[in-house]
Formats: C-alpha cells, structure tokens, sequence
C-alpha cells in the first residue's frame, strides 16, 4: 500500500500544480476580456484572436481544474444518502462512485479524444475566423484533462481504501458534506 500512497501523493501534487494554472487562467481570461473590450469600444479595433483565446482558457479551466476540484471534493454531487451517512459509510460511496461511475467514463473520454486532438495537430489546424489561432492546441486539452481526471480518480480510490482498511498517517481525505443552504 506504500507504493500505492506515494503514487497518489504525486498525481495530488501533479493536479494541485495543474489547479494552479486554472486559477491564473481565469485572471488572465478576464484581463484579456477586459483589455478586448477596451480596444473595442475604445479603439475600434478588433481580432478574432482575442475572441478566441479567451475560450482557449475557459476551457484549460475547466479541462485542467476538475482534477483539482475532485481533489478537494468540492465537485457537484447529488446527494440523496450522503449526507446522512458516516464517514466509512462516504467512503464507500465515494469508491463505487469512483469506480462504476468517474473511472469507466473519463477513460472513454480520454481515449476518444486522443484521436480528435491528434488529427488536429497533424493537420496543424487553424481557426476558420480571420486571424483566428490554432485549433489543436485546444483539442489537446480534452485528452489531457480526462487523463488528468483518470489520475486523480485513482488517487482518490488508493486514499478511500486505505482508510477503509484502518487509519493511515498522512492520508487526507474531505468526505465533510455540508447540504447546500437553499
């Protein structure tokens, strides 16, 4: 289980990093949005490429910090049992969670979209707007955000059995739940 613990520990420090660029990405979303419309409306001048740049990085947002969102399992769930459980019982809700649910599904995803994102770097595409970027560098993140997303999952399954198996130092799950005040 040692070997087991140090791998999820390295894809935690690997999202914490990935995180991390998501939270710069949106400043500099928004810098970008604000200075685009200033040129604008202030200027009179516009490219596409500003348009474009700023979808780029809502998606790097959201493509490189779900991983880190189900790291500190501040994701959506529904909780029609959770709640009302005990930790183990979380615990146990988290690993069928996990297992019958995240893992088989970003799998397929990553794998489906490799191909997708790799046909766009070969063919080295291009936005079909005037003065529009690049198209793959984009793509790429689907593949990358899904892995990443696979990694975290079974660094959340390795941490959830070893507490399952008795107490471990070290190991830092959140299974708090606080129902949504409405």
């Amino acid at each position: 289980m040692g070997m087991l613990l140090a791998f999820s520990r390295g894809v935690d420090w690997v999202n914490h990093k990935f995180g991390k660029v998501a939270d710069w990405c949106i400043l500099l979303s928004c810098a970008i949005s604000a200075g685009n419309a200033f040129i604008r409306y202030g200027v009179n001048y516009s490219s596409n490429a500003w348009l474009e740049v700023q979808w780029y990085l809502f998606a790097a947002v959201v493509m490189l910090g779900a991983s880190y969102t189900l790291f500190r399992n501040e994701h959506v769930r529904v909780d029609l049992v959770y709640g009302s459980l005990g930790e183990r019982g979380r615990l146990w809700v988290d690993v069928f969670g996990l297992v019958v649910f995240l893992l088989p599904g970003m799998a397929l995803l990553a794998w489906m979209t490799w191909p997708f994102a790799l046909d766009s770097l070969v063919r080295n595409e291009g936005s079909p707007n005037a003065g529009g970027l690049l198209r793959w560098p984009v793509k790429m993140l689907l593949p990358l955000g899904f892995a990443l997303l696979v990694l975290q999952g079974l660094s959340e399954l390795i941490k959830r059995i070893a507490l399952l198996r008795g107490p471990v130092q070290g190991v830092d799950v959140v299974t708090e739940y606080q129902r949504p005040e409405q």
